[in-house]
């Protein structure tokens, strides 16, 4: 069994760049590695630690025009581990809380 089958949430890699900010700080931490309703990759450029939790943000675009839609995430780090560009990072995130809304337009863009 693979790893994409063992998982229960299906997965969807970004097209392009999708910058991350912790929102209680304010400071860009790195961008969507892929993308679930129940978690995510992060690509970290700024430390991120194992067992924390975090208020993310990132902005995707849903809905049938494609507008730019905040969506904000409590997570918790499950693990990270060395990525292979220098200075970075990967993280893999369950996702703890999200609105409704935001949960709604996380299943668009994942289902597109």
């Amino acid at each position: 069994m693979s790893i994409t089958e063992a998982r229960r949430a299906q997965r969807r890699n970004p097209d392009g760049a999708i910058a991350v900010t912790d929102t209680m700080t304010g400071e860009l931490v790195g961008r969507v590695g892929n993308l679930s309703e129940a978690g995510m990759l992060l690509v970290a450029d700024a430390p991120v630690r194992e067992d924390a939790l975090y208020q993310f943000q990132f902005s995707l675009p849903v809905g049938s025009t494609g507008r730019e839609t905040d969506i904000d995430v409590g997570a918790h780090v499950l693990w990270t581990g060395a990525a292979h560009t220098p200075g970075q990072s990967l993280a893999g995130l369950r996702f703890l809380t999200v609105s409704a809304e935001h949960l709604a337009a996380l299943r668009d863009w994942i289902e597109r």
